[in-house]
């Protein structure tokens, strides 16, 4: 770029009266000056002899003749097509249209948007620059829309609970019990009469028979009455009867003592019936004496009474995603079953947020030394940031960061620690709300409330973006419905390492495991030169390193400017 005619330019403003008419005069001269010199040159190049020579690559022996090429068309795109494959000039253009720098459609309409409240009130940013060429009032421009990031939000629907403690008392109850028995002797065959000595009053009933026996009849002298028929032995059968009979005298009665002990546990039945209780222990609470008496019966157990402790599940039907869907900053992602039953009684709702804005961000202005005019007709130096420099900036951080989280024992890089906290689903204290949550301030007033130590410090880290999300799952359920989720993280050594594991993963791709098995490995040597770190987006930690970068030749053209302003007046006023 030439920089006399617009140094020319910028002298006359220094100039009063006809002063200045002549300054911009010669200001317009040299002007047209410049222009006949490169007019001169255009002229020479149009007008010098055609010379295949000068053409670059130029190569006259692998070159068809006109002809050839005129009578197949064709062939003239298809040799072209083959040489811009090979070409290093087409080969960097397409490399830096692929690489060149992609800009999301709200960047571009809040770019607008700011474009079109500098144009409103241009006066409110931009005023003139001072006599004495000096640079005037800066004004801070709208702010900009730098995202601070996103965060993975959840929030449960379904059927959960929570447990209940219940007891009751089992024991043991002995009963002893006392019954006679009747014996009765009857002769079947010899019954002198119908009474007591007939065996036909003691069959059926209560009676059964207990013994038969052939006895002689001198042994029976009871029985001396009945003739024996010119038999020596006489049939004798005794009868056993539960009550006596025909209120016939019995011939001996035998006194039984019987020990039952049941298991007394109606307090129980309640508990043990219910579908959503659950037995979880039994003590003995009554083991002394062992050996007691009842009703001159000793009896003896190892135990005789005992406690049965059971979990009761106190169930409720809620939806706890009334806030997450109604923030406009939170997209739904997908809907996952925090158990394996089915149809599932507890889902988890994943929404992506985006993180409120920190005000970290610097501002930036723009200053009335920037713009200069000529008769009302002002120009602005251009400063364009070079959006290039930044993303090479966090390349070379992240080459920096690999050297340092480099593995030699494993030959991984980006190797994270698995951390995980937990919280009840539908529980008013969660500990795991991580990024996108403000810091509750004193780790022993979280600790007091149920939180683990541990649970606290991996909030601070994921709040500070350090740590992934890799997912839920249901670390304590009860008869099928999920009381107390866990949440997995991989907790890195900074932003960029953890930027550098969600997108590269994606790339890959290497998924995370599930959130039970997840153990946040590092990439292998091949896995990382496989990524593309062009292809990522490192817009959350620019501001780390840098927000922007001006050209150096621009710098030093404005100073230079500047500086022949300054020394113009200095002369001037001599």
């Amino acid at each position: 770029m030439r920089l006399a005619p617009l140094f020319a330019c910028l002298l006359a403003l220094a100039l009063p009266g006809s002063a200045l008419s002549q300054s911009t005069d010669a200001a317009r001269a040299d002007g047209k000056e410049t222009a006949r010199d490169l007019l001169e040159t255009a002229r020479s190049s149009a007008s010098a002899p055609v010379d295949a020579s000068r053409l670059p690559n130029y190569d006259p022996n692998g070159v068809q003749g006109l002809e050839t090429l005129a009578d197949d068309p064709d062939q003239i795109e298809s040799d072209s097509r083959n040489a811009a494959r090979v070409h290093e000039g087409y080969r960097a253009m397409e490399e830096s249209l692929a690489r060149r720098a992609r800009f999301d459609p709200s960047e571009i309409e809040a770019v607008i948007a700011r474009a079109g409240t500098i144009s409103d009130a241009p006066l409110d940013y931009t005023s003139g620059m001072a006599i004495g060429g000096s640079q005037g009032q800066c004004v801070e421009l709208p702010p900009g829309s730098a995202s601070a990031g996103t965060y993975v939000a959840t929030c449960n629907s379904g059927t959960s609970g929570e447990l209940v403690d219940a007891s009751c008392t089992a024991s043991l109850v002995p009963e002893v019990t006392t019954t006679s028995a009747y014996d009765y002797y009857c002769l079947p065959n010899n019954a002198p009469d119908s009474g007591k000595w007939s065996c036909q009053h003691y069959t059926g009933g209560s009676c059964t028979l207990y013994q038969t026996a052939f006895v002689p009849c001198y042994q029976l002298p009871q029985f001396s009455s009945i003739p024996c028929r010119g038999q020596n032995m006489i049939e004798v059968r005794r009868f056993r009867c539960g009550e006596q009979i025909g209120g016939f005298a019995p011939d001996d009665v035998t006194t039984t003592r019987t020990v039952n002990v049941r298991l007394d546990d109606n307090q129980c039945l309640p508990l043990a019936q219910a579908s959503t209780c659950s037995q979880v222990s039994e003590t003995c609470t009554d083991a002394s004496p062992q050996t007691r008496v009842v009703d001159g019966v000793s009896i003896t157990r190892s135990c005789w009474q005992w406690q049965r402790d059971y979990q009761c599940l106190d169930t409720v039907s809620g939806n706890d995603c009334g806030e997450i869907e109604a923030n406009p900053e939170c997209r739904f992602l997908r809907e996952e079953c925090l158990t394996d039953e089915t149809p599932c009684q507890t889902s988890e709702r994943l929404f992506e947020c985006a993180l409120p804005p920190d005000g970290s961000a610097p501002a930036q202005y723009i200053c009335d030394g920037d713009v200069y005019c000529i008769d009302g007709s002002c120009e602005t130096i251009e400063r364009t940031a070079n959006d290039e420099f930044k993303d090479a900036v966090v390349a070379l951080n992240a080459m920096n960061q690999a050297r340092g989280e480099f593995d030699p024992d494993t030959l991984t890089l980006f190797t994270g620690t698995r951390n995980t906290c937990s919280s009840k689903v539908f529980g008013i204290l969660n500990c795991c709300k991580g990024k996108g949550f403000p810091l509750i301030p004193g780790i022993s007033l979280l600790v007091a409330l149920g939180c683990d130590r541990e649970e606290v410090l991996l909030h601070e880290r994921d709040a500070q973006g350090l740590c992934a999300y890799v997912g839920t799952y249901c670390s304590d359920k009860f008869l099928g419905i999920c009381l107390t989720k866990r949440k997995a993280y991989c907790c890195f050594e900074s932003k960029l390492s953890r930027i550098l594991q969600e997108q590269g993963r994606a790339q890959l791709p290497k998924p995370w495991d599930e959130p039970k098995e997840e153990t946040c490995e590092g990439f292998t040597l091949d896995e990382f030169a496989q990524l593309d770190l062009s292809q990522m987006d490192f817009s959350e930690v620019y501001a780390e390193f840098t927000e922007a970068a001006r050209l150096p030749d621009e710098i030093e053209a404005s100073v230079l400017i500047q500086q022949k302003i300054e020394d113009y007046y200095a002369r001037e006023m001599q």
